[in-house]
Parts: C-alpha cells; structure tokens; sequence
C-alpha cells in the first residue's frame, strides 16, 4: 500500500460519514427551511430554494395556542423523568450490587413489562382514569410514563452499577457509609454518564409519546404530539406552519440532547471495552 493510499483512505471515510450523516439530517434542515415560508412557497413544485424567510408561521403557532401544550409537555416529562430515576436508582442498585434470591425474576418481570402493547391495555387505562377523574389530566399522563420508561431505566442503569469497582464500594461500607450516601455520594458519581443517558432517553420517550397522550387528554392536558395533530384536516396539511411547530417542538429535545451529549457518550459506552 503506497503513502498516497494510506491518506486517502481516512479522507475517503470521512466523505462518506458526511454524506451519510447529510442524508441523515436532510428531513431536518428541509424541515427547518419550510418552517420560515409562506405557505404558499411552501407548496411549489419543484420546491423554492430562495425564498425570503418570515416568522408568520411561529406566530400563528403561538396563536394557536401552542404554549399551554408545551407547557404540559414539559411539566410530564420532566416530573415523570425525576419519578423514573427516583426509583430505579435504588431498584439498580439491589439488582446489580446487592443481588438476592430471585433476582432473574425480578429482571424478567421488569422486561415483561414492555411486550405489552399499549394498545391492548388503552381501554382499562381509560376506565381506570375515568373512575379516579384522571381523565384529561397531566397526573395520568406522569403515572403512565413513569411506569413506561421504569423498566428500561433499571436494566440500563443495572448495567451502568455492574461497572463501578467493587473495591470502592467495600471500602465505603467498611467506613461505616448508610445506603444513601453510598448510593448517592459514592455509586452517583462513578455511574453519573449513565444516569444522564437514561435520563436523556426517558425524556425523548416522554416527550415524543403519542398514544396515551391522544386518549387520555383532551383540550386542558393535551401534548405536543397531541397539538401537532391539528395541523392534519380536510383541506389537506398546512406544511409551513406543521415545519414550525415541529421545530419548536423538536428544539427542547435537541437543546438537551447538545447540552447532555458528553453525559449521553460516554454513558452510552460504559461497559462496551473491558
């Protein structure tokens, strides 16, 4: 192999990764395009690539009332976000650190959970809200996504615990340290990138979820997704003002995904190389 292939072989990759990775992030920036046109333009065939840009579309998004719906949307998600990891931290812990008799079952039981499709259990979900008037209403919605995303957050976060070394662990209990201050002071620290992956993820799932919002809830809690749904009607799709609602709805997720993003690869990673 010459000195000229050597170097032209990172070079040829690293064309390809771009290319892919444009492919990739098309949808977004046509989304992101459209979003600053006039309705009109946003219909030409072909499509206008020089147009010039106007915020009509943001403001007749927050006319629509668009501001209530993400305020429910981050209220669930944050409140069920901080529920899920309340819980499985410690569910992490005694499954991965402090294992018992039966802990399989208790890991096969948690997995069960999420082969159920949700839409076989819709019609008790309903009728249980509606009998402890939770219908319409954001508590419903933090239950259901907490004991959504739960399941995945334990086995995630017990795998993240398997890599803390044991060594430290030993001498924090030899000092005498209570479960609290191990699990927080001690175990935090170390699986901190792992706990921001689960989190990250638990926050698209809850941001982006659709069914249950769409059943439960109607004009006082409704979602996002939920609001996003309006645009579709009988004249056809307002593509201009959809491109500007998705972006808003989109721009939350993305902020916290960039602010996370060194949490959420190294989290991502632990445990890959022994």
């Amino acid at each position: 192999m010459t000195a000229t292939t050597r170097r032209l072989g990172p070079r040829a990759l690293t064309t390809a990764t771009w290319l892919i990775a444009l492919v990739f992030v098309f949808p977004l920036i046509w989304m992101v395009l459209t979003s600053f046109k006039q309705e009109a333009d946003a219909y030409t065939d072909p499509p206008r690539l020089l147009f010039t840009p106007t915020l009509d579309q943001f403001a007749e998004i927050v006319n629509r009332g668009f501001l209530p719906y993400l305020g429910n949307s981050a209220f669930v998600t944050v409140i069920s976000t901080l529920a899920v990891l309340l819980l499985a931290v410690p569910a992490a812990y005694a499954l991965s650190l402090a294992p018992v008799r039966g802990t399989s079952n208790a890991l096969g039981f948690f997995l069960s959970t999420k082969m159920l499709p949700i839409v076989a259990a819709i019609i008790p979900l309903y009728v249980i809200s509606q009998n402890l008037k939770l219908l319409d209403n954001v508590w419903a919605l933090v239950i259901l996504y907490t004991a959504m995303n739960l399941p995945l957050a334990v086995w995630m976060m017990r795998s993240f615990f398997l890599e803390v070394p044991k060594e430290m662990i030993e001498a924090a209990k030899v000092d005498g340290a209570p479960l609290p201050t191990l699990l927080y002071k001690v175990i935090g620290p170390v699986a901190a990138p792992g706990i921001a992956a689960t989190a990250l993820i638990c926050v698209i799932f809850s941001w982006t979820e659709f069914f249950y919002a769409v059943n439960l809830t109607a004009a006082q809690a409704g979602t996002v997704p939920v609001f996003l749904v309006g645009f579709i009607t009988s004249e056809g799709l307002y593509w201009a003002q959809l491109s500007a609602a998705a972006l808003l709805a989109s721009l939350p997720v993305m902020i916290v995904g960039w602010i996370a993003q060194n949490h959420l690869v190294r989290g991502l990673s632990m445990g890959a190389v022994k």
